[in-house]
């Protein structure tokens, strides 16, 4: 029977976070669990209000806290600080507060974690779009659902549902999020090199699911353009910073120019079908996030929050 502290960060997003803590209550599951939530925002900090309202009669230990350094790698950072603080804890899970975990969330993480020896976890992510939401969407960054065969993975995508073990995370040491990744994202995927690195294994278990809704801010063509640029600009600074050889640096830099120019003709072209006319405008924007990393240039991507 493991220990397991189950860690959020949240901001701005209360509704959203009594959502997902409602869900968490729900486990079924043999662990022992501890919720940590971080509330990066120190002014307003309606999160951590809610964890204080709620700790009396929750039905897990509820440790709320405030991460008073804005960013989302800064507030990973104290979550998971916070969570090495059990002395008991075997395990931190993340959750992203605009998610909401299957009641075996938990336990399918587990049963994968422990045949595979793996170091961190992730479980599948499904998107909840809105109501005649354009099918042009299915293939976007954070619109589209990540599901995997459950087993061992080379790479893992995101830190929105993940399971980690107690010794990769004491392996790595402090800071295990980039905080030169603030506000742009990217430092979840950051740490996962830095976990590969070091010899760590991941796996995948596609049963352990959560799902997040989709605003409705989300659905703009301009919003989904936007994301790409991110996580290219994101992907390029990660790919900068552990000092590719040169063959690896021109081999990329092929593929950028290649895209840039293919994928306007390739809109045009296929136009009149949205879906992959979209695919198009996605993948030169991604690129054009690229090109602008290599000019020194960041986007920040989470200065804005959607959802509440």
């Amino acid at each position: 029977m493991p220990e397991v502290v189950v860690a959020i960060p949240t901001f701005r997003r209360p509704k959203s976070l009594a959502r997902l803590l409602a869900a968490l209550e729900k486990l079924e599951t043999s662990a022992r669990v501890i919720v940590v939530v971080a509330d990066n925002d120190a002014e307003g900090h309606t999160g951590y209000d809610l964890c204080r309202s709620l700790c009396t009669h929750y039905r897990w230990p509820l440790d709320p806290v405030i991460a008073e350094e804005r960013g989302i790698a800064q507030v990973r950072n104290a979550l998971v600080a916070r969570a090495l603080s059990y002395p008991d804890a075997e395990f931190v899970a993340m959750l992203d507060d605009d998610e909401w975990p299957s009641p075996q969330w938990l336990e399918e993480l587990l049963a994968v974690q422990k045949p595979a020896s793996a170091d961190v976890v992730e479980g599948s992510v499904l998107f909840d779009l809105p109501a005649g939401a354009p099918a042009s969407t299915s293939g976007f960054d954070g619109l589209a659902s990540m599901r995997r065969p459950t087993g061992p993975i080379a790479m893992l995508e995101g830190a929105g549902n993940l399971l980690m073990t107690r010794a990769c995370l004491e392996r790595l040491q402090a800071p295990w999020f980039d905080p030169a990744f603030a506000l742009t994202g990217g430092e979840d995927r950051d740490f996962f090199e830095r976990v590969k690195a070091a010899g760590g294994r991941f796996a995948w278990a596609d049963e352990a699911v959560a799902r997040t809704a989709v605003p409705e801010a989300r659905m703009s063509l301009s919003w989904m353009l936007r994301r790409a640029y991110g996580i290219g600009n994101a992907d390029m600074r990660i790919f900068l910073k552990y000092r590719p050889h040169t063959v690896d640096r021109l081999r990329e830099y092929a593929k950028i120019a290649l895209a840039l120019l293919l994928s306007p003709l390739l809109f045009v072209i296929l136009a009149a079908v949205p879906n992959r006319a979209a695919d198009a405008l996605r993948r030169f924007s991604r690129n054009a996030g690229k090109v602008s990393a290599l000019m020194g240039q960041r986007y920040n991507a989470y200065a804005a929050t959607n959802g509440e």
